[in-house]
C-alpha cells in the first residue's frame, strides 16, 4: 500500500516486538498513579534503570517487589520519565499492536460522533501518550508532545492512515503541528510542517451544517476546536432574535451558530487580527456577512467599555483560553474568570444567556463553579442553570487521567436580583 507520508511507508503488519533492553524499578510505596490506572512514571519515583537504553527507547517498568507494571518509553530529560503504553507483560509493543490501538480509537468515534472532522487519536485517553490526531476532512493534522512518540509516529500515523482507507476514507494530506512549547520540557525542538506532498492548509470542514475554512498552518493549536462542537449547537435555541456578543470568538464558530440559530445581530471580538480575517472569511462562506460585525479588541478592555455605555446583549458567549496551564497560577486565573464573567452577566439583559467555559483542567468544575457564583453575587444577579456540559465525545474523559477532564461549560438565564 502506497504511503501518503512522504518517503515513508512503515511495516504495520509487523508483529515483532520494538526492542526492550532496559528496565526501570519503582520505589517502594510509589507509582501510585500508573497503579491507579494513569500512564504516567515521574522522575522521583524511580529507584534503578538496569540495562543499555537511549531517550525515546521502550523499557519494562516494575515495583520494588519485581512485579511487572507495563511497557513504556523513557526520557531522562522530561520530569515525566515513563510513559506507559502496555500493561501485560505478553502485549509486546509492536506495529500491529499500535494499528490495534489505532483501529480502537477510530472505532470508538464513528461510534459516539460525526466523523467527518474529528479529534482521532486524543493522547493518553486513547492510550497513546504525546500524540493528538485531529481529522479535517480528508486531511489529518498532528501534535506529537513527547520524545517517544515522536520516534513511533511513522508507524502510528501508516497505520492510522491504513485504518481508515479500510473503512473506505482516504487521507490526502497530513501536516504536523509539533510547535507547542511544552516540546522544550522533553528536549525537543517545535516543530511544524508538511509530513505528506504540500496542500492547501486553507481546509474546507462543515460542522453542525456550518461551513469553516479551517488554517491548519497558522491557526491555534491544530487549527480549529473541535472539542466544542455539540456546545456550540447547544446555544442555537437561545439565539433566535437575540442581539448576541461572542468575546473570544477565534474563527468565528459561535457567532455563526448564533446567527445560524437565528440572531438579529451578533458582534464577535477576538484579539488577534489572524483570527478575525479567518472568522469573517468563514461568515462571508455562510452568507452571514450581514448579520456578525467582527471587531479586533483586548475581551478584558471591551467589556467594560461596553458596560460603560449601557450596552446589553440577549446572549453573552465567553469561550476564553485557558487562563492556566499550571497549579501555581490557578489563583490568577481565578480572578480572570470572575473579571469576566462579572462583566458578561452586567452586559446581559434580565432573562437573557450566559454560555460561559474554562478549557483549562487545572481550573476544575467545583474552582469554576464558585467562581462564577463569586461573579454573580458581585454582580447581583441570579442564575437559572440550563445546563452544564464538557467537551465533545471524540475527546473522551478519563477518570484515571485528570488532564483528560479540562473543559466545563454552563449555560445559565441571567435574571436581575436587585
Amino acid at each position: 500500500m502506497a504511503s501518503v507520508l512522504t518517503g515513508i511507508c512503515p511495516d504495520t503488519s509487523s508483529s515483532k516486538n520494538l526492542a526492550v533492553s532496559a528496565t526501570a524499578n519503582l520505589r517502594k510505596g510509589e507509582g501510585r498513579i500508573l497503579k491507579a490506572g494513569g500512564l504516567w512514571v515521574y522522575d522521583n519515583e524511580i529507584a534503578s534503570v538496569m540495562g543499555d537504553f537511549k531517550d525515546g527507547d521502550i523499557l519494562s517498568v516494575r515495583d520494588f517487589d519485581g512485579f511487572f507494571l507495563g511497557y513504556g518509553f523513557i526520557n531522562t530529560r522530561s520530569k515525566i520519565r515513563i510513559r506507559i503504553l502496555s500493561r501485560k507483560e505478553t502485549e509486546y509493543v509492536t506495529p500491529a499492536f499500535l494499528k490495534q490501538r489505532v483501529r480502537d480509537a477510530w472505532d470508538y468515534r464513528r461510534h459516539v460522533i460525526d466523523t467527518s472532522s474529528c479529534r482521532i487519536i486524543f493522547g493518553d485517553a486513547d492510550l497513546l501518550p504525546g500524540l493528538t490526531v485531529d481529522k479535517y476532512e480528508d486531511i489529518l493534522v498532528v501534535e506529537s508532545l513527547a520524545l517517544g512518540t515522536d520516534l513511533l509516529k511513522p508507524v502510528i500515523l501508516q497505520a492510522l492512515t491504513e485504518v481508515l482507507e479500510e473503512d473506505g476514507i482516504r487521507i490526502s494530506g497530513i501536516y504536523e503541528r509539533s510547535d507547542a512549547k511544552v516540546r522544550e520540557k522533553e528536549g525537543m525542538e517545535r516543530k511544524k510542517g508538511f509530513l505528506s506532498a504540500p496542500f492547501d492548509t486553507q481546509v474546507p470542514i462543515a460542522e453542525n451544517g456550518i461551513r469553516y475554512l479551517v488554517d491548519v498552518e497558522n491557526g491555534q493549536k491544530t487549527g480549529f476546536f473541535l472539542d466544542q462542537k455539540l456546545n456550540r449547537l447547544a446555544i442555537r435555541p437561545m439565539c433566535r432574535n437575540a442581539d448576541v456578543l461572542d468575546c473570544f470568538t477565534h474563527t468565528g464558530s459561535f457567532g455563526l451558530n448564533a446567527a445560524a440559530g437565528g440572531a438579529r445581530h451578533v458582534l464577535s471580538v477576538d484579539a488577534s487580527d489572524t483570527a478575525i480575517r479567518q472568522a469573517k472569511k468563514n461568515a462571508q462562506l455562510n452568507g452571514y456577512a450581514d448579520t456578525i460585525d467582527y471587531l479586533t479588541a483586548d475581551v478584558f478592555e471591551l467589556l467594560p467599555r461596553l458596560e460603560a455605555e449601557k450596552k446589553q446583549f440577549d446572549v453573552v458567549i465567553l469561550d476564553p483560553p485557558a487562563f492556566t496551564k499550571s497549579r501555581s497560577s490557578i489563583r490568577a486565573a481565578a480572578r480572570g474568570y470572575r473579571e469576566i464573567n462579572l462583566r458578561g452577566m452586567r452586559l446581559t439583559r434580565s432573562g437573557g444567556f450566559l454560555a460561559t467555559c474554562s478549557c483549562s483542567h487545572f481550573m476544575d468544575q467545583d474552582l469554576f463553579a464558585r467562581t462564577i457564583a463569586q461573579a454573580a453575587h458581585d454582580a447581583h444577579v441570579r442564575l437559572r442553570q440550563v445546563e452544564f456540559r464538557t467537551q465533545a465525545p471524540d475527546h473522551p474523559i478519563v477518570w484515571a487521567a485528570d488532564d483528560s477532564y479540562y473543559l466545563k461549560f454552563y449555560i445559565f438565564q441571567v435574571v436581575r436580583s436587585f
